[in-house]
């Protein structure tokens, strides 16, 4: 319980007080849910600029905590949040606090895979006395990560360590627990927004919880929720979309404008890629229904969003996956062969991944056509930002150049962009006019879908069924244009009911998913409690020379640098050079190379696993710093 509290206060100093300061001056939204996406925009906003200035003068993370506590003085002082419907979405948030003690459960196991890559950033960050964008990388003659070149999503869960006094460890371990409640609060004033209706909010955020979180081993996304990615996806994008829509409307403030350009940044800056794929969902929106508020809620997004991605670009030119020549396209194409149909010449993403994501992904996909049934509005978001993202991933000539430009491996998630959240709670306004009937049929349909189509989440291709995107493209399509020529008189259910078919259809997904909660994973590369001990008393940005899974764990687990790690968590830059580091230290320990290697690198420390083969000869003349039943330390710079 104790390291609930220090991280959920951790959370409330760095993502919630410091926007509510700038909000509460702007004046609150009256939904509580397009309220807490702009108190996160913000707040965002203050990190930004905290770790800008920080960044600037090269101090540590302490002048960021300085200039973050100066909005909090003025943010302590109470003042009353007028906003309307606030029973629904304290609903949710109670929902979401349940689902967070599971998403708490599955990450007990040791941090592994891309958490290694974000702890070592946010240990840097929490720990470094002189900071610069060049310092965070994991080898000290590196250069900067395109995807991550702004280290903003590591300076929260720095922030968060610092201020929860707690090891930056346990925030990437467990902050996806305390966030989980709020990711479920923005995706409900994305909805709320959208639908105008707290019925719509509870239904998407259903949905969200549904096809992002049950439907994979039970947590899904909302387990990675401390990871840039996901919570670029689960929590920034739904906050985005909240205040678009909110700024949308006619009667709402023009200062609605000021939070979704402090999203458009933060969402940009906390991943690149993903503001493009939602600024492309809302461009299909646009085309639809073309809104003046609208369309200023969009130039909002492209300015702030567009000057980083302006200073991001000679990043993204170092980048190899960048405008790949024919042969890097076709090793790129090799590696991601089973979610594609064609061939390295020309592909699009294959169908049959697009619609691995289990029952709710499905089922979503085929009401897509019913989206034209629920209003002008709801419909032209629904269509439109779907027919948008599936014309581009399934159009060969389209997916490929596009897949050029922001690099396959991102290319490929743009189908995790399509609103299918909306598309079941369009469905749900339509089916709960049969009120206990259609939850009813809710319910059976979420039993069948889940039996038939449980979902398919390895890092391969899909083997989802084909037929569902089509019906989206092809009866999507028919629907626009019906809703273009005349659109069809919405008669929608009551948001009770709407919200108890969504409760009815989440219900068996939820249900076979959490009983499949994964076991605590255990580490076989693990390093001793000793061995991580005597690294953290290594000076800082010290080099040391291990082998590459090894070195991954080294680099998380203390402020110092290493000469190599796993191609697959390394940006392929020209400075970083992925495979040639792995070369060497795989000749290195290979007995081949010897001393030559380690000066090559300025290595100061070389880190032995005995149970894996390593030149005995080299470490024979180098003197012992640490030892243990596994591991031995020598130092190199005593030589």
């Amino acid at each position: 319980m104790a390291a609930v509290a220090q991280l959920t206060f951790g959370v409330l100093v760095v993502l919630v007080l410091p926007g509510a300061l700038i909000q509460r001056a702007l004046g609150w939204p009256d939904s509580l849910g397009v309220a807490a996406a702009g108190v996160l925009a913000w707040s965002l906003a203050v990190v930004f600029a905290a770790l800008a200035v920080t960044f600037a003068v090269g101090a540590s993370l302490t002048l960021a905590l300085g200039l973050l506590a100066l909005t909090l003085l003025a943010a302590l002082v109470p003042r009353r949040v007028a906003v309307v419907e606030a029973r629904p979405a304290l609903a949710v948030v109670a929902g979401g606090i349940l689902f967070a003690v599971a998403v708490w459960l599955a990450n007990r196991g040791a941090v592994s895979g891309d958490a290694l890559f974000h702890l070592g950033r946010a240990r840097k960050l929490a720990e470094l006395d002189s900071l610069s964008l060049n310092a965070l990388n994991e080898f000290r003659d590196g250069g900067l990560h395109p995807g991550y070149a702004f280290p903003l999503w590591h300076g929260v869960l720095a922030l968060v360590a610092r201020v929860g006094g707690v090891d930056t460890t346990l925030v990437v371990q467990h902050l996806a627990a305390v966030l989980t409640p709020g990711a479920l609060l923005v995706a409900y004033g994305a909805g709320q927004a959208l639908f105008r209706s707290w019925g719509g909010g509870v239904a998407v955020a259903l949905a969200q919880a549904a096809q992002l979180g049950f439907a994979r081993a039970g947590t899904g996304s909302f387990g990675f929720l401390a990871l840039p990615a996901s919570a670029a996806r689960v929590l920034l994008a739904p906050a985005l979309l909240a205040l678009v829509f909110a700024a949308a409307r006619r009667d709402a403030p023009r200062t609605l404008f000021a939070g979704v350009a402090a999203a458009g940044l933060a969402l940009a800056v906390v991943h690149p890629t993903y503001v493009l794929f939602v600024g492309l969902v809302l461009t299909g929106f646009l085309v639809v229904r073309p809104r003046l508020r609208l369309a200023v809620a969009l130039g909002a997004i492209a300015v702030p969003a567009g000057l980083f991605l302006l200073w991001l670009l000679p990043v993204v030119r170092d980048t190899i996956p960048h405008l790949p020549s024919e042969a890097q396209r076709a090793q790129d194409f090799a590696r991601y062969a089973a979610q594609l149909d064609g061939d390295a010449g020309s592909f699009r993403l294959a169908p049959s991944t697009i619609a691995r994501g289990g029952a709710a992904a499905v089922a979503a996909l085929l009401v897509i056509p019913l989206a034209a049934f629920a209003g002008r509005r709801v419909a032209a978001f629904v269509l439109g930002g779907s027919l948008a993202v599936l014309v581009v991933v399934l159009v060969p000539a389209l997916f490929t150049p596009f897949a050029d430009i922001v690099s396959l491996s991102q290319g490929r998630r743009l189908a995790q962009f399509l609103p299918l959240p909306f598309a079941l709670a369009a469905a749900s306004f339509l089916v709960g006019r049969g009120r206990l009937l259609g939850v009813g049929a809710a319910l059976a349909a979420g039993i069948g879908l889940q039996l038939a189509y449980p979902g398919s989440f390895d890092y391969g291709g899909g083997d989802g069924p084909s037929y569902p995107v089509w019906i989206a493209l092809i009866g999507g399509s028919l629907a626009l244009v019906a809703v273009i020529w005349r659109s069809p008189a919405p008669r929608l259910a009551a948001p009770s009911w709407a919200a108890a078919v969504a409760a009815g259809f989440a219900l068996p997904i939820a249900v076979a998913g959490l009983a499949d909660l994964p076991e605590p994973a255990s580490d076989p590369y693990a390093l001793t409690p000793g061995l991580v001990t005597a690294l953290r008393e290594l000076p800082d940005e010290d080099v040391v020379f291990a082998n590459l899974e090894t070195s991954y764990r080294v680099a998380a687990y203390a402020p110092v640098y290493v000469a190599a790690a796993p191609p697959a968590h390394v940006a392929r830059t020209t400075e970083n050079r992925p495979y040639e580091r792995r070369r060497d230290v795989v000749r290195f320990f290979a007995g081949d190379g010897g001393f030559e290697v380690l000066t090559r690198y300025g290595a100061e420390w070389l880190l032995v696993d005995r149970t894996r083969a390593y030149p005995r000869a080299v470490a024979a003349v180098l003197g012992i710093a640490y030892e243990d039943s596994r591991y031995t330390l020598y130092r190199v710079s005593a030589l």
